[in-house]
């Protein structure tokens, strides 16, 4: 299996960690550029995304043993240098056949998707030696405008019309008021999240271009004023996402990267990932979100794995670490289920990027991070000293000279 994101499969999750299956684990802007590659008979590409990782240096598990050792692992890949910045060499993929979901097909072939439901579909369509494509309506040649077509039929074998009986919403979000000050006074855990997401949405600039990743931050466009106009992106192939929606608002063609249920603002549009990953490593987005594990002193960032107990695949997040000219914010709580710093001189767990981040929150406080530098306190939230920090932090830090109260939106 070549994948990106596991994600909740937890069964997917334990055949691997146990031996069951083989996994080379893809960055998903590099999988689906893989798969383009592929299909547009382009043998190999450079890319920045995953430089300085396992994905890089090799030695990441494919295989375990049923104790959960490694017994076969990936190896290290070529590089080159552009410009003064090393790549690594990525190959092509291709299939002996490519499963695809369209919304709509004429009888010629060619395919229509609808919203955030074109992901993968356009690439695989044209990777695999045979297509064989599942259409919720198929109609007659000429009834399709030439101008929507997104596949044409060149790329496609078969056809199955398939009208489900029912629509799932894997992960069927709606919209919920921020909890109030009562909430938070019964769950602390959760006010120290929620203090995290009023301060991160302080970092987004109007007519900015934000990225959000999976957990914490998918919070912040409940708390984006009405006033301000923010594009938010998102991996699986739009820009516009809007918060989640009421019950009457859902839509199964409608998610988020995380699988979560949204809604779209005007203006907002729909393409493929790839050029969805497009966006992101042509340095297009101003500002990402992401939740980590663990970050260092110099910015290094590891949120993928956890050798031999978590693994839930590095999804785009190696994408958004690389990005050139993006603003990469980490947030997290300040120390793991059993009090040991997620904020480390040198990360332990496998490296999701090098030198990317530029700003730490937690529900402590806030640092900038430079390189050469190093870590820069520069907030703390009410009731905690620069002592609390010092005993929960594993590395050395620099208190600003305009240490000031965490702010709040």
């Amino acid at each position: 299996m070549i994948s990106s994101y596991i994600g909740e499969n937890r069964d997917f999750e334990d055949k691997y960690l146990h031996g069951g299956i083989e996994v080379e684990f893809n960055p998903q802007g590099t999988l689906v550029e893989r798969v383009r590659a592929g299909g547009a008979g382009i043998p190999a590409f450079y890319t920045r995304t995953g430089y300085g990782t396992v994905i890089h240096k090799g030695k990441c598990p494919i295989k375990n043993d049923r104790a959960g050792n490694p017994v076969l692992h990936s190896e290290a890949k070529e590089t080159r240098v552009f410009n003064g910045l090393e790549y690594i060499m990525e190959t092509a993929i291709t299939g002996d056949f490519a499963l695809v979901h369209a919304w709509k097909a004429d009888r010629a072939g060619n395919l229509i998707f609808r919203k955030t439901a074109r992901n993968f579909n356009s690439e695989m369509a044209k990777a695999g030696k045979v297509t064989i494509v599942e259409v919720e309506e198929l109609v007659p040649i000429g009834e399709l405008d030439p101008n929507h077509v997104h596949v044409p039929g060149i790329y496609v074998d078969r056809i199955v019309a398939n009208v489900p009986k029912s629509w799932r919403i894997e992960r069927r979000t709606t919209y919920q008021p921020p909890p109030t000050n009562e909430t938070f006074t019964s769950d602390p855990r959760k006010a120290g999240r929620w203090r995290i997401v009023r301060r991160a949405a302080l970092e987004i600039q109007n007519d900015s271009y934000v990225n959000l990743g999976i957990g914490i931050p998918t919070l912040i466009p409940g708390l984006i004023p009405k006033d301000m106009t923010v594009h938010i992106h998102s991996e699986n192939g739009m820009i516009g996402v809007g918060p989640y929606p009421h019950e009457h608002e859902l839509d199964p063609d409608l998610i988020n990267a995380g699988k979560e249920s949204i809604t779209e603002l005007p203006g907002a549009s729909y393409f493929s990932s790839c050029e969805s990953f497009e966006v992101v490593r042509g340095g297009h987005i101003d500002v990402s979100f992401l939740g980590a594990f663990q970050v260092s002193a110099k910015g290094d960032m590891a949120n993928w794995v956890v050798p031999g107990s978590l693994i839930k695949g590095m999804g785009g997040a190696m994408d958004l670490a690389a990005a050139p000219r993006t603003k990469v914010v980490v947030m997290m709580e300040h120390v793991t289920n059993k009090g040991q710093p997620r904020i480390l001189s040198e990360c332990v767990l496998p490296l999701t990027g090098v030198q990317c981040v530029d700003m730490i929150i937690t529900d402590l406080g806030v640092f900038t991070v430079d390189p050469k530098k190093g870590l820069t306190l520069i907030e703390l939230a009410d009731g905690v000293t620069v002592e609390t920090i010092e005993a929960k932090t594993g590395a050395p830090f620099t208190v600003s000279d305009k240490l000031r109260p965490m702010q709040q939106t």
